[in-house]
């Protein structure tokens, strides 16, 4: 194969993996209305999935890639940049929550204000989880390149094993941008766009980054961004879990999303060839 229909190929493989973030979006689309505690327990799976994506799969490459101490470094400093990023986003849920049209009806204001209150940060939660999956897809597309440079089999078995778990990442995108706008559009959109950060991977990959690229550099950053998942899902992701669903369903959900997500990378590593790690 020549380096065009290599990069045709490694699109279309990422395209597959991209959309089925929208097959998991559509699940919530065609069902009726959420529950809160419905929404709190997959806040919670979701948080397992990027915890896991995290320190079983960032970190992890990082830490065998550079050694402990530089890997440490590189995951820290995710944290730490995130850190002081997260204290200039404004927090949802100090944010005014009423408008001159909950003024002017003279109904159940604190309800609805607390309802507003919870959606901002539900809304909030729902594109924080839509960037970490799109941080999280970005390196799966540049595996699907790399897979399929190795062999059109590799890159297959790869793009399956990833769209299989990219459909529960979508349902984690979808869900709380539903609940939040009430708009089954948006859902579907937010949740789509987290999914085509997997071909925006592949074309980065193929046509901007130096192939002189240092690849300790490339662990490093991604070791960088797990630590920016980690935090993002303790900081904004757990306190809304809790919120909803309750503490003790809220740990239980998040460990079997861990659960989830380390059996879904386990099977993505038995189908690459021997030579190649993720």
């Amino acid at each position: 194969m020549d380096s065009h229909s290599q990069v045709a190929v490694a699109l279309a493989l990422s395209l597959l993996g991209g959309l089925s973030t929208s097959l998991g979006a559509l699940f919530v689309v065609l069902n009726p209305a959420p529950n809160l505690k419905m929404l709190g327990l997959l806040q919670g799976f979701a948080a397992g999935l990027m915890l896991s994506i995290s320190f079983f799969d960032l970190a992890h490459n990082a830490l065998n890639s550079l050694g402990f101490l530089k890997g440490n470094l590189w995951f820290f400093a995710g944290v730490l940049f995130f850190g002081v990023v997260a204290n200039f986003i404004p927090e949802p849920t100090l944010a005014p929550t009423s408008s001159d049209k909950s003024r002017k009806k003279n109904g159940d204001e604190g309800g609805k204000d607390i309802m507003k209150k919870h959606r901002r940060q539900v809304l909030f939660s729902g594109i924080i989880t839509a960037v970490g999956i799109s941080l999280h897809n970005f390196p799966e597309g540049m595996a699907v390149f790399l897979g399929s440079i190795k062999g059109l089999r590799v890159g297959l078995n790869l793009a399956l094993a990833i769209a299989l778990h990219n459909i529960p990442e979508g349902v984690a995108v979808a869900l709380p941008v539903y609940f939040a706008t009430q708009s089954k559009w948006q859902a579907f959109k937010l949740a789509s766009l987290s999914g085509f950060a997997e071909p925006l991977g592949v074309i980065i990959v193929a046509y901007l980054f130096p192939s002189s690229l240092d690849p300790e550099i490339l662990e490093g950053l991604l070791g960088s961004v797990g630590g920016v998942m980690a935090f993002l899902t303790l900081h904004e992701m757990l306190p809304l879990a809790f919120d909803y669903a309750g503490q003790k369903q809220s740990v239980k959900a998040v460990f079997f999303g861990m659960a989830f997500m380390s059996a879904s990378l386990y099977f993505l590593s038995i189908s690459l060839p021997e030579d190649m790690s993720l």
